[in-house]
C-alpha cells in the first residue's frame, strides 16, 4: 500500500506531466484519441488576410417582419374606414414621412410592426376611438452595383434578390471582371466594411456591390 506522502508526490508529478495520447488511450480507449489531440495541440494564431477588404461574411435576417426601414422605402398605410388617412408614403432622407394630424413620423430603423403600432397609438390619442391600422412595404429602397459591370448604378430591390441576379440587372460582368473578387457593403453593417461575397449570396435593400477586376 502506498504511503500518503508517496501517493501525494505521484499525483503531483502526473499533474505537471504533459498528457500523452497513448496514456489516455490506455485509460479511455479509442475515444481518447480526439481528447488527447485537443489537450496536446498547440494554440494556433489567427490567420490574417492580406486582402485590404474584410472577407468575414455577415448573416442578416431576410424576413420582411424583421426588416428595418430606411430612406427610400415606400409604404402603404391603410386605416380601416378612414379613407383620408389611408395613403402611400416614401421615406425621406431622414427616414421619416408626413402624416395627417401627426405631422412628421420617424420610421428609420423601425420594423413594419413598429410603425403600425406607433400610428395606432398616436391616432388613438385624441383622433380615433379604435383605429385599425395596417402598414406594408410597397417598394424597397434601391441597391447599388459598381465596378466591372455593364451598367453601374442603383436598381429597385426585389425580395430574394441574389448577387448573381443583381449583377445581371446591372448589365452583367465585363470581360475584365473577377468572379472571385465581388464585395458587398451591407447598409445595416455597423462597420461599413466591404466584405467578400458569393454570386448566390442574398442581397439586402440599400446594399452596395462592387465587382473588382481580374488580374491575369
Amino acid at each position: 500500500m502506498q504511503s500518503p506522502v508517496r501517493l501525494l508526490v505521484l499525483l503531483s508529478t502526473l499533474a505537471w506531466t504533459p498528457v500523452h495520447a497513448g496514456f489516455l488511450e490506455q485509460i479511455f480507449g479509442d475515444s481518447a484519441k480526439s481528447r488527447s489531440a485537443t489537450l496536446v495541440s498547440p494554440s494556433v494564431a489567427p490567420v490574417v488576410s492580406s486582402d485590404p477588404y474584410n472577407s468575414t461574411p455577415l448573416l442578416f435576417n431576410n424576413n420582411v417582419s424583421d426588416y428595418r426601414l430606411g430612406a427610400g422605402d415606400k409604404l402603404g398605410i391603410t386605416v380601416f374606414n378612414e379613407k383620408e388617412l389611408s395613403m402611400e408614403v416614401r421615406l425621406s432622407d431622414a427616414g421619416s414621412f408626413l402624416y395627417p394630424f401627426l405631422g412628421e413620423v420617424l420610421a428609420k430603423n423601425k420594423t413594419i410592426s413598429d410603425v403600425q403600432a406607433l400610428l395606432t397609438r398616436q391616432l388613438k390619442e385624441g383622433y380615433l376611438v379604435d383605429p385599425k391600422v395596417y402598414v406594408n412595404i410597397l417598394e424597397y429602397r434601391p441597391f447599388f452595383v459598381n465596378g466591372e459591370v455593364g451598367k453601374p448604378g442603383g436598381f429597385p430591390y426585389q425580395p430574394g434578390l441574389t448577387i448573381r441576379k443583381a449583377i445581371s440587372l446591372a448589365g452583367g460582368l465585363t470581360p475584365r471582371a473577377s468572379v472571385t473578387k465581388i464585395y458587398v457593403i451591407h447598409e445595416n453593417d455597423p462597420t461599413g466594411m466591404p466584405r467578400l461575397t458569393l454570386l448566390n449570396a442574398v442581397l439586402l435593400p440599400g446594399d452596395i456591390v462592387t465587382v473588382d477586376q481580374s488580374f491575369f
